[in-house]
């Protein structure tokens, strides 16, 4: 339509309604893009032990495919997340299972989700296969819904042997806006590329007649991600040992889907304050826009089983040259998920509500994150219920233990009775400075705290000027939370960071 008839159109429609001759119809509000600096409310964003996440956007849902991090016997099921927001997650249990797969016994790892004429694919790796002799290796089954269940495609793998040295696991798979699928896999510290016939249930070949194409660049162990943007291809893998603090990820960019890739930098690692073993992650592209986001597994930092992985997203962001900015892995959550994934309390009664972190009254109840930052900002909007107590926050915390000063660290809190305390704790209870400010039960305050050394401040409301400016060298690292003593308190909007 031209816009001399779009104008046209509008100014018949202007004056059939101020006619009264035709009834005014209210679009739906267009949904809100989820443009966050990362999981904001809370990582892990979904509950359990999972790895390897690939993901799909089908319409206006996102969906999140990962590996079941279990046994490795037990690694026979699938379970998928679905979201419309990046906030509200829907777990999808049992999507496949080896009972759908007359050849798959366990090791059913990584799979890879896409969708192409209304048929939706999974291709996902069993078996873990050591040699050409053994059977397993990647296969693809078929659903007609996201959620499947999905089926065995084809009866057997679909790569079912080891090609330039290339274990078969690992595989995601890539439509190019031409319409060509391609398949990226590879594990044993070797990268293969293959073309998907139009059925996405055989393998073409390359003009050279070729089926395989190795890829690999440098540092590779397994796990490929391919994406495109601005016309550049982006070839993501993993580094490192999937059971150590060194894994992480690595990426290239080239002018062709099969390369060549030549390694420009490591742009996602363990942040020993946060979490380790990073790796293994897909993209999330927000549909019509440039926000991106880097999904992925990690192991909290007091974990050890090698398991015992649980899925994040943060935010990734690029140069105006294309080239992809380190990625931070950040702390927060603001509870609208309504859960309190991540956190473990120690004593009192919490809950997550309402959009917000709940604890009823006790004497010193806390929660705290999984977190071990020195130098540190941390800050949550506080609320507190009844006078005669005060709630607020914990940092450098270390032994922590049920009991009102159960723990080693630090502690900064408000008073409904007009008191900012701000003290120190090792199982007894020093002060270190009080100070007063107009603060009423029921009110909300956002409450910071700075920890530079040996520097520690309090910050009430203004947050250029300390209320609370102390020394105190006692502890110089360790966890990050939150605490009640002796009133019911309301906790929002958390957040955990390098010192600014």
């Amino acid at each position: 339509m031209s816009a001399r008839t779009t104008g046209f159109v509008a100014r018949s429609c202007t004056a059939l309604l101020a006619a009264g001759l035709i009834a005014a119809v209210t679009a739906p509000p267009a949904a809100a893009v989820p443009e966050y600096t990362t999981a904001e409310s809370g990582n892990p964003f979904v509950d359990g032990w999972y790895a390897d996440p690939d993901v799909a956007v089908y319409d206006d849902t996102y969906w999140v495919f990962p590996t079941t991090s279990r046994a490795y016997r037990e690694q026979t099921k699938l379970d998928a997340f679905s979201s419309r927001d990046l906030v509200h997650w829907t777990r999808h249990s049992d999507v496949l299972t080896t009972e759908d797969v007359s050849w798959a016994e366990y090791a059913v790892w990584a799979p890879a989700p896409v969708e192409r004429n209304g048929t939706y694919y999974l291709y996902f790796a069993a078996n873990d296969i050591q040699s050409d002799s053994a059977l397993g290796g990647i296969g693809v089954a078929v659903s007609d819904r996201p959620e499947g269940p999905y089926k065995d495609a084809i009866g057997r793998p679909l790569i079912a042997q080891f090609h330039n040295g290339a274990q078969p696991i690992d595989q995601d798979v890539f439509i190019d806006d031409d319409g060509q699928a391609y398949m990226y896999f590879g594990g044993w510290g070797h990268a293969n590329v293959v073309k998907l016939n139009p059925d996405m249930t055989s393998l073409g070949t390359f003009p050279d007649g070729s089926t395989y194409k190795e890829i690999t660049p440098a540092d590779y162990v397994e796990g490929p991600q391919m994406f495109k943007r601005g016309g550049k291809y982006y070839l993501m893998w993993s580094e490192g040992g999937w059971t150590g603090p060194d894994y992480s990820v690595s990426y290239a960019m080239a002018d062709s889907p099969t390369g060549p890739f030549t390694k420009l930098d490591k742009v996602l690692a363990q942040d020993p304050a946060v979490a380790k073993g990073s790796g293994h992650n897909s993209v999330i592209n927000v549909p019509g826009t440039d926000v991106w986001y880097i999904v992925y597994h990690r192991r909290p930092l007091s974990e050890t089983d090698g398991n015992h992985r649980q899925l994040a997203y943060d935010r990734m962001y690029f140069n105006p040259d294309g080239t992809i900015r380190r990625i931070q892995m950040k702390v927060r959550d603001d509870f609208t998920d309504g859960n309190a994934l991540g956190w473990k309390t120690y004593g009192g009664s919490w809950t997550s509500s309402g959009g917000a972190y709940r604890a009823g009254g006790s004497a010193g109840g806390k929660a705290l994150l999984d977190t071990n930052f020195g130098d540190v900002t941390q800050e949550a909007d506080v609320t507190v219920s009844a006078r005669g107590g005060d709630a607020g926050l914990t940092f450098r915390v270390t032994a922590p233990a049920v009991g009102t000063d159960s723990y080693r660290g630090y502690y900064a809190g408000i008073g409904a009775d007009g008191t900012v305390v701000l003290g120190r704790v090792d199982n007894s209870w020093t002060p270190l400075r009080t100070v007063r400010v107009p603060i009423a039960p029921g009110s909300r305050h956002k409450l910071r705290v700075t920890a530079v050394g040996p520097a520690l401040k309090v910050y009430v409301d203004d947050m250029r000027t300390p209320k609370i400016s102390v020394t105190d060298a006692t502890f110089t690292s360790g966890a990050n939370g939150v605490r009640v003593f002796n009133t019911p308190a309301t906790f929002d909007n958390v957040a955990v960071g390098p010192a600014t």
